[in-house]
């Protein structure tokens, strides 16, 4: 029996050293550090199983080019970089890493906030240049706070966790209520409205798609509370750039820790804004996003949230079972 030819993309030398060790015994592998797109896809023209990141975009493109593919597994929760309706046409699964970050995502949530309420990177920085000065440093106490929780599934259940260990108050907002987060930790759901109106911080806990897209924009931003924190390790497009940034040049919002962009993609090298294709970026927010990153509000990281020795490592070992299940005909995760 022949082995299945898979291929795996934006993968460091030690995920494929641990990938190799569970499957090169059943499987025909190769490895790729870039992305998987137009100007490579034709290096894996007869691949059967593909493992991805969020970066490898997966379009009607990439796919004429892969015609015996039968999976596709990405190695995350969100898949809005797979055209689903391309693949569903062509019978191509997509299975996906559900549950892998909750705890992850949760701690870099919190590690966002208190960054911002105790002024850890301005208090490091002048520490460094030997001034112990106290002054301009004071933050505030998140005790006592009402945090608005935008999304209470895996990662969102985790930041209620947490925040009841700081003894803050909980809101949250979903379609889907966990009343068993009402009744174990005293959780009041709401409407977004109320959440905005009432949350001295705001954190996004939701997937990204036509209905989540910019869901704290222009005509809603000036509802959040004056003052307010917004944290966001979700995906950027959840947030207007240019809202966010007008909040916070107004004062109206008081900073924001954000672990995604809109169009982060675009900001990896500023050669490539001389040559990428404009036709599907807004130019506008690359350059806000820009100004984002050096506002003295804003504590910005690299899409790192889940970036943990032990998330990384239930993302490889449900990625392998994916793929091996899909092999047995026992396929697991699949995105509907």
């Amino acid at each position: 029996m022949s082995k299945t030819k898979v291929s795996f993309f934006e993968v460091t030398s030690l995920q494929k050293e641990y990938l190799t060790s569970k499957l090169s015994k059943s499987f025909d592998l190769s490895f790729f550090r870039d992305t998987l797109n137009e100007q490579n896809v034709t290096k894996v023209k007869n691949v059967e199983f593909l493992g991805i990141f969020i970066s490898s975009q997966i379009n009607k493109k990439i796919l004429d080019e892969l015609p015996n593919l039968k999976l596709i597994s990405t190695m995350s929760t969100g898949f809005d970089h797979i055209d689903l309706a391309e693949t569903k046409k062509r019978g191509v699964v997509v299975a996906n890493v559900p549950f892998y970050g909750e705890n992850t995502v949760a701690e870099h949530t919190f590690a966002l906030l208190l960054c911002i309420s105790r002024k850890i990177i301005e208090s490091n920085a002048k520490a460094k240049r030997g001034n112990f000065d106290p002054k301009g440093l004071m933050g505030f106490d998140l005790k006592g706070k009402t945090i608005g929780i935008i999304g209470t599934g895996s990662i969102g259940k985790n930041v209620v966790k947490i925040a009841c260990g700081f003894s803050m108050k909980v809101l949250a907002f979903d379609l889907n209520k966990d009343l068993s987060l009402e009744k174990d930790y005293g959780v009041k759901y709401v409407t977004i409205d109320e959440l905005f109106k009432n949350s001295d911080i705001i954190t996004l806990h939701v997937p990204y798609n036509k209905n989540t897209h910019h869901l704290i924009n222009k005509s809603n931003i000036n509802l959040l509370k004056k003052g307010a924190v917004i944290i966001n390790t979700a995906r950027g497009g959840l947030i207007e750039t240019e809202a966010l940034y007008e909040a916070l040049t107004s004062g109206h919002i008081k900073a924001a820790g954000l672990d995604v962009l809109e169009e982060e993609g675009f900001l990896k090298e500023e050669a490539e804004l001389l040559c990428f294709d404009s036709s599907n970026c807004n130019l506008k927010t690359v350059v806000a996003n820009h100004i984002l990153i050096n506002h003295p509000n804003v504590i910005v990281t690299p899409h790192s949230a889940f970036n943990s020795k032990e998330a990384i490592k239930r993302i490889l070992d449900t990625t392998i079972k994916n793929i091996v299940g899909f092999r047995l005909n026992k396929i697991q995760n699949v995105v509907p």
